[in-house]
């Protein structure tokens, strides 16, 4: 079974810094887009955060444009996202995903707080 497992969540206060890690098979993360997305509520609707792909580059949500920096280490087969100013909207469970046009996978989620 696909694992891709999450960490770095944790609490903050607003105007503060995380960074999220992604670890990923090798074969998964050589062959797939990468992307965060988040949550309010465990299995309900997930918002779309960013994506990377291989030779193409990055995309971000409006919301989170010019906050967050998402990358990727080749070498380590880990997905990043760098979430600097963050605000309490930005409170959530953060997913990492990895889809191909055949195959998708998930992480579980890492709880990100924003409060002060």
């Amino acid at each position: 079974q696909v694992q891709l497992v999450e960490s770095g969540g944790g609490l903050v206060q607003p105007g503060g810094s995380l960074r999220l890690a992604c670890a990923v098979p090798e074969s998964i993360f050589n062959s797939h887009v990468m992307s965060w997305y988040r949550g309010v509520v465990p299995g309900k609707h997930r918002e779309w955060v960013a994506t990377t792909a291989h030779g193409v580059g990055t995309t971000y949500a409006d919301s989170v444009k010019g906050r967050f920096t998402i990358s990727r280490d080749n070498a380590q087969h880990t997905e990043y996202l760098q979430m600097n100013a963050l605000k309490p909207e930005d409170t959530a469970i953060y997913y990492c995903n990895a889809r191909a046009i055949n195959s998708e996978y998930w992480g579980q989620g890492t709880q990100v707080t924003v409060s002060s």
